[in-house]
């Protein structure tokens, strides 16, 4: 249950509406046809960032069930 709840507030937190609300504002600019370079340059990193730190999350999720296992055969 408690599984359950952080994963529903977890796009609340202010990281997920921030690069949730630049998708939208890069999408409506896209299909306005209104994109700068320096918009998309922006839009690029900050996507880079948020994806860079899910994954590093779950890197070091998957690392510390590994060091768990290995040291429960000790």
């Amino acid at each position: 249950m408690e599984l359950i709840k952080k994963r529903c507030a977890n796009p609340l937190s202010v990281k997920s509406l921030v690069t949730l609300t630049l998708t939208l504002v890069f999408a409506y600019m896209a299909v306005t046809g209104q994109i700068s370079q320096d918009f998309m340059t922006i839009y690029a990193v900050i996507i880079a960032f948020y994806f860079g730190t899910q994954s590093q999350k779950v890197q070091d999720a998957v690392d510390g069930e590994k060091n768990i296992a290995d040291g429960a055969g000790n």
